[in-house]
């Protein structure tokens, strides 16, 4: 059966997209000192939103403010600004857009100038490059794990309240959530740890409560991977168990990407041709995860044009396109993507001219994010912006904070 770009889609009784299109969380870094939302991220989801997009799902929102994973996040909290979330949902809302928060902590993966000692499932290090960056977690105690799900909690009841329409879960991508699933970093041998269930509980118990808190109309997701793609790390069988658990708990929405920063899978990294021919990176897996469950899904990652989009629905592989850093440089996907069947965008980063400056700069990082933060001061994205100037931006916005270890 072909499904259209702009077919609706029916989430819950109360909630239907007016299209199959997701702009996919990235990091905006545009948050104010207090970690509240600025008008530059009112300007930034307003303009999202007038493109077309069905669902605009934010960059991480952290549950804990003392616990950010970047120095420019928006937190919410009870000491959050509230009337300013509530400007960036009305502003994100317009042309029937839903504006979901992704709710975050990042666990140990908080870079070591912003925390001296994070916390995680175990007290377990990165290791490799990535572990310079990132100082030894504290292991937590049952008393944390409980605090943190009610942070999760609280957060989705205010991003309710607020005028946000869904909430996501961040699982993926080596945060907070994905460390209790993964056994690479989960070595607990309490109700947290030590098997597939008990590692699973973590995020069923963060689901469950911000179900009881938000009532079962409004929509709650999640990002997951479909593997870490690491030794020892979250497996695709890991992965499917999940998905089994969470859908049978009742969650509406599930948008599925892969990778850690130690295996960046969701960049793009070491992709098979057969893979590169159908443009999204997960698809193999969404195919199998649609044997098991009816729960709607995203597929996030390697978008590029309106043929691989329809294919992909079509097949019945994925139920809605997740398209991310595409749309820092091309807000209007959506709406250009459903109105030319022959719709192609292709994105270049402009080097600085020198590759050991390029990684010194996380040019790739930085680059979408001034894209970003053009949008967010009303300007059009800049597709020929030098790496040079992205350089001189980043220093500017972030100070001394802007060449540390970031994630997106």
């Amino acid at each position: 059966m072909s499904v259209g770009l702009d077919s609706t889609l029916s989430l819950t009784n109360t909630v239907t997209l007016k299209n199959r299109f997701f702009k996919s969380a990235m990091s905006e870094q545009l948050a104010d000192d207090d970690h509240n939302p600025t008008e530059s991220l009112f300007t930034l989801y307003e303009t999202w939103a007038k493109g077309g997009a069905g669902i605009c799902v934010t960059g991480n929102v952290m549950v804990d403010r003392s616990a950010i994973a970047e120095p420019k996040n928006a937190v919410l909290d009870e000491q959050s600004d509230l009337d300013k979330y509530r400007r960036w949902a009305k502003r994100g809302t317009k042309n029937n857009t839903q504006l979901w928060a992704q709710l975050n902590h990042p666990g140990k993966q908080v870079p070591s100038f912003i925390s001296s000692e994070p916390v995680a499932p175990s007290a377990i290090p990165f290791g490799g490059d990535l572990g310079k960056g990132f100082k030894t977690p504290k292991a937590m105690t049952e008393f944390d794990i409980l605090k943190v799900i009610q942070a999760f909690a609280t957060s989705a009841r205010l991003a309710k309240e607020c005028g946000f329409q869904g909430v996501q879960i961040h699982s993926a991508h080596g945060y907070l959530v994905n460390q209790f699933l993964s056994p690479r970093h989960n070595h607990r041998d309490d109700q947290w740890g030590g098997n597939e269930e008990n590692r699973r509980r973590f995020v069923l118990e963060v689901y469950k409560a911000i179900r009881e808190t938000v009532g079962d109309s409004f929509p709650i997701g999640i990002k997951l991977n479909s593997a870490d793609f690491l030794k020892d790390g979250f497996s695709e069988e890991d992965s499917m168990a999940v998905v089994k658990a969470l859908s049978e708990a009742g969650i509406n929405l599930i948008e599925v990407s892969g990778g850690t920063y130690e295996a960046p899978a969701m960049m793009g990294a070491n992709i098979k041709k057969s893979t590169k021919k159908r443009e999204a990176y997960f698809l193999e897996y969404a195919e199998k995860v649609r044997q098991i469950t009816d729960t709607p899904l995203v597929v996030t990652g390697g978008f590029r044009s309106s043929k691989a989009m329809s294919s992909a629905l079509t097949e019945g592989a994925t139920d809605l396109i997740g398209i991310a850093r595409p749309m820092a440089v091309e807000p209007s996907l959506p709406e250009k993507a459903i109105n030319d069947p022959d719709y192609k965008i292709t994105v270049k980063i402009r080097s600085t001219g020198s590759a050991l400056l390029d990684q010194i700069a996380m040019l790739e990082l930085n680059w979408y994010e001034a894209q970003l933060a053009r949008m967010g001061k009303g300007k059009q994205p800049k597709v020929n912006l030098s790496g040079w100037g992205v350089f001189f931006h980043t220093l500017g916005s972030v100070g001394r904070f802007a060449f540390k270890k970031r994630r997106a």
